[in-house]
């Protein structure tokens, strides 16, 4: 699994790539997540995944289940295709399909707006599909857990983003699961949250560090 330890690997690159003046000149900085108020906040705590995982399939099914989850909510791009891509990879139509098998719902959902391609790889592997789902807003991931019929104690949500995915299923009290994205690409908007998580997964290294 990969841990906080490690996390820092996947995320944009550091902000002195992109700030000229580095950390320091980050408005991120300002709001105490690493170097002010020295304990968590409200924001950090919705930012902080359960569990940390390489890849969709390398979560482990039988640890969800003893955790009492029914049903797992994912995201679409760069969580199981790659961004904006159709093509479902083997190792993830495997893990769909073990998952069926060992009595976990799957239902996409998606902030992209092709519904017709959501529609698509969801039926690949036969997960039920919600598009666009407008993470974080609670109401898309609620009309997610309506159509798995599951509540948030046994709903577990799937993504590679931070302030989409995990913010939105910890404001639920979902199982949050965070992901290494499967490519490089991401649309413009991410590629700037991107920036943002960096500081995000220094803050949750340090804290692992720290314990």
């Amino acid at each position: 699994m990969w841990t906080p330890r490690s996390a820092l690997s996947h995320v944009a690159q550091p902000p002195s790539a992109v700030f000229p003046g580095g950390a320091a000149a980050c408005p991120v900085s300002l709001c105490g997540i690493c170097e002010i108020c020295g304990r968590e906040s409200l924001m950090l705590k919705l930012l902080r995944p359960d569990m940390l995982a390489d890849a969709i399939w390398e979560i482990d099914l039988a640890e969800l289940r003893q955790r009492g989850i029914e049903g797992v909510i994912l995201d679409l791009d760069n969580t199981i295709v790659d961004w904006n891509r159709s093509e479902v990879r083997e190792e993830v139509r495997r893990w769909a399909g073990r998952a069926r098998q060992a009595g976990l719902r799957l239902c996409i959902a998606s902030n992209a707006r092709g519904r017709a391609r959501v529609a698509a790889i969801a039926e690949e592997i036969g997960a039920t599909w919600l598009a666009p789902a407008g993470k974080p807003s609670r109401r898309g991931l609620r009309r997610a857990m309506a159509m798995l019929g599951t509540i948030p104690d046994a709903t577990a949500v799937v993504g590679d983003q931070v302030f989409t995915d995990v913010m939105g299923g910890n404001r639920l009290g979902l199982f949050t699961i965070l992901v290494r994205p499967l490519s490089g690409r991401d649309f413009a908007g991410t590629r700037i949250m991107r920036i943002f998580e960096w500081f995000v997964m220094r803050w949750l290294r340090r804290g692992s560090e720290d314990g």
